[in-house]
């Protein structure tokens, strides 16, 4: 990777953490109780999780002026690592060892990729 590709990479892993938080927002919408169907839809969380998806979606298309088509989805891998710390801290979540070795499988090819 060069120098010209760095702020492209960070520009990637800061959309992908960016759509891990809306994930967040929108389940905790989710586990809340509405009185309506439109209360769901027009809750703040929501609103505000579909609109970083569509941020995200933008930073994203911006990044890839920069970053490699085949460093994409590498990058995008990052997100299951923040939607577990995520679940863990957040939801409270149990890990199992399948889930530990799913993600320590993802880590692996990450860092091999990079190196």
């Amino acid at each position: 990777m060069s120098q010209a590709q760095l702020p492209y990479v960070l520009l990637y892993l800061c959309s992908t953490f960016l759509s891990a938080v809306s994930q967040v927002l929108l389940k905790k919408a989710a586990l809340r109780e509405h009185k309506s169907v439109l209360a769901e839809y027009t809750d703040w969380r929501v609103i505000l999780g579909y609109a970083l998806f569509v941020g995200c979606t933008l930073l994203t298309m911006l990044a890839y002026k920069g970053v490699p088509l085949n460093v994409g989805p590498v990058l995008e891998a990052t997100g299951y690592i923040y939607v577990t710390i995520f679940g863990v801290t957040i939801f409270h979540e149990k890990m199992n060892p399948k889930k530990l070795a799913a993600l320590a499988m993802i880590l692996v090819g990450i860092l091999v990729y990079a190196l």
